[in-house]
Formats: C-alpha cells, structure tokens, sequence
C-alpha cells in the first residue's frame, strides 16, 4: 500500500512538472514569433522605434529569464509592448493587409491560446495534486516524505 501511495503521488507531482514545462515552452515560441513579427513590421512603421525597440527588448528578457517569477514579468513586459504595437499598426493600412502580417498575428493569438490553455491545464494538475496529498492516508506518506503543496500563483500573470 506504502509503495502503490509512493508511485501515485510521484506519478501526479511529475504531471504537475510537465504542465508547467508546457507554459514554458508556449512562452518560448511566442518569443520566437517576435523577431518575425519585428521584421515584417520594421518595413512599414520605420518612424517607430521605440515600439520596435520595446518589443525587442521584451523578447529578450522573456527568452533570458530563468525562474518563473521573472518569466510573468517579462511576459507582462512583452505583452504590453504587443499591444503597444498593435495600435501602432492601426494607422498602417498596408500592414494591416500583409499577408505575412496576418499569418503572424493568427499564430501569435494561437500561441496565447495554447498558453492559456496549458495554464489551465497547470492550475487543475496543481489541484489534483494538492487534493492527493491532503487526504488521508496519503497525507500521512506525503507529510513523511516531505511532500509540499504545488502552487498555483506561479501562472497568475497569464490568467
């Protein structure tokens, strides 16, 4: 019974892992988007650099940050500079109607999607987990073992 509670709780704590391993990697490929995006938009908006040089900056303190506290800031960052641009692109009819544009505008909202998506998918592995450890008799192994609670706050920056 000892063993069989052990692998289960091992089992759902791996999950937990992996949900959040899949954040990052819908993080990452939206900040790979950027370049392509910056370099669609740089031909039409050449007078707007500072939204150019946010973004860029913003890419690159998503791709360079390593615990996830500094993952939600600089997806806060990239985020706001996204939308910065956005309205920029509003008095570019051209751009607007670029095909090249489009198409990165479409991934970049199915990319937010994936990443809305997978934070759910974290929240609920991080609940189930939780409720595993609490109930008894798995709370008495996992308070042995040293088991903690998974936390949810982590992904707040992307509800």
């Amino acid at each position: 019974m000892f063993l069989l509670v052990l692998v289960v709780i091992i089992r759902w704590l791996q999950n937990v892992d992996t949900k959040l391993s899949d954040v990052d990697v819908y993080l990452q490929r939206r900040a790979d988007l950027i370049p392509n995006l910056v370099s669609t938009v740089k031909g039409y908006v050449q007078h707007e650099e500072k939204v150019i040089s946010d973004i860029t900056t913003a890419r690159e303190n998503l791709v360079n940050a390593k615990s996830m506290s500094e993952k939600a800031d600089a997806n806060q960052e990239l985020s706001n500079a996204i939308n910065a641009l956005m309205v920029v692109v509003e008095n570019y009819p051209d751009l607007k109607a670029n095909t090249n544009f489009i198409n990165l505008q479409d991934e970049l909202a199915g990319t937010e999607n994936r990443i809305s998506t997978a934070r759910r998918d974290y929240n609920d592995a991080v609940k189930s987990y939780n409720s595993l450890i609490i109930k008894f008799p798995n709370n008495i192994l996992a308070s042995m073992l040293k088991f903690e609670k998974a936390e949810k706050e982590k992904l707040k920056f992307l509800m």
